[in-house]
């Protein structure tokens, strides 16, 4: 029987498709941007496109997918993450294109940390000795390893020392250079009204509307907020994980009318995961660590400190607890935590996805969140 309900947001009630859509933006912009690497040919910076250039930028830089579905088949959920390597491994190409000594000169710059002062020196040095960028680095560099999560991001290090010759660990999670591109993308998700509140810096690059503000539905948002009354008033527990920060969960779900329907305590987000972090050196607790479902599943106001083991312990009759998510990070999280798992076939892999939950052993896949209350409700009697 099933008591509780643990929802992932990104591929389940909410479209990624804009996430995606802003990762690929902010690493146009970290290439080509004047504030960022100035690669472009003009000291002006464009912030407002078309869905067809969205579309074409997205295709361009991700090569049709084929780079976002590849970093989440190894466990990697986190956009930020995805935007890090992907810069990273072209900033490694660019450097080696520069002629020597240039380019030892260059290499050294990446043995230390990579800041604004950092890129500042390769932006006048790319200026002066002009380089390609070739988006299909990412799969050359990767396809000889099998790191999975975060070993993807400290393997930069790697391919510097493979391409490069230099000894460095400057590649890290959480490092100068990853905030740098959060903060990017940042801009581009929740717009110039909303950055310095929520992130307490300034935008670098002003000009930007925010797709936070114009969210797409995987359901009718009537339905899905029907679901959440159906669950409370059946005495089911329902509770949010998500690796969006708190502003980009709240503000949608407060203008899409499900806020009301849930217990806040019981959303956690990724400032949850970043606070925690922080407060207990605890780093990394993003998924596929299940720290975001413990803290939803127990509340907010528990003990944090509890659930940032590296051996999280499993929930108690845990198989009355329902996760449900579009990924393998997510199914991920359910084993560890001893749950059952649904898996929505609406992420960014479609119904691609299916085989793959299958091989990871979903209990259930469903073709979207509109199948989740009736099976739901299937199990509770």
């Amino acid at each position: 029987m099933i008591q509780t309900v643990l929802f992932d947001v990104d591929g389940v009630f909410l479209s990624e498709e804009r996430y995606f859509d802003a990762s690929a933006l902010t690493v146009r912009e970290l290439l080509m941007s004047d504030h960022y690497l100035g690669l472009g040919n003009t000291q002006s910076f464009k912030t407002e496109y078309s869905d067809a250039e969205i579309a074409e930028t997205r295709s361009k830089i991700f090569l049709n997918d084929e780079i976002l579905n590849f970093l989440k088949s190894r466990g990697m959920n986190a956009n930020w993450d995805m935007i890090y390597i992907t810069f990273s491994v072209q900033l490694i190409h660019l450097t080696a294109q520069l002629p020597e000594p240039v380019r030892i000169e260059a290499a050294n710059l990446l043995t230390k940390t990579i800041d604004r002062a950092t890129l500042d020196k390769f932006r006048t040095l790319f200026k002066e000795y002009p380089v390609t960028t070739d988006y299909s680095q990412v799969m050359v560099e990767y396809q000889n390893t099998t790191a999975v999560k975060q070993e993807l991001i400290v393997y930069l290090n790697q391919i510097a020392e493979t391409r490069l010759g230099i000894k460095t660990d400057a590649f890290q999670p959480k490092s100068a250079l990853w905030h740098i591109g959060e903060h990017a993308s940042q801009e581009w998700y929740i717009g110039d009204e909303n950055v310095l509140g929520a992130t307490g810096l300034p935008s670098v690059q002003t000009g930007k509307h925010g797709f936070m503000n114009d969210e797409v539905t995987l359901a009718d948002p009537a339905y899905i907020r029907g679901m959440f009354r159906t669950f409370r008033e059946q005495g089911l527990n329902v509770g949010i994980a998500t690796g969006r920060p708190r502003l980009e969960t709240f503000k949608p779900f407060t203008y899409l009318q499900w806020i009301d329907e849930l217990d806040p305590n019981h959303i956690a987000t990724a400032d949850d995961v970043l606070s925690a972090e922080k407060a207990f050196d605890a780093a990394p607790l993003a998924k596929p660590h299940p720290f975001t479902y413990l803290a939803s599943y127990y509340g907010k106001d528990s003990d944090l400190k509890r659930w940032t083991a590296r051996q999280p312990e499993q929930l108690p009759n845990g198989d009355q607890t329902l996760i449900v998510g579009d990924s393998l990070a997510d199914l991920l999280c359910a084993k560890q935590l001893g749950c059952r798992f649904a898996g929505v076939l609406t992420g960014l892999s479609g119904q691609k996805a299916r085989g793959e939950l299958e091989d990871h052993g979903a209990d259930y896949i469903l073709d979207s969140i509109a199948d989740v209350q009736q099976l739901v409700l299937g199990l509770t009697k």
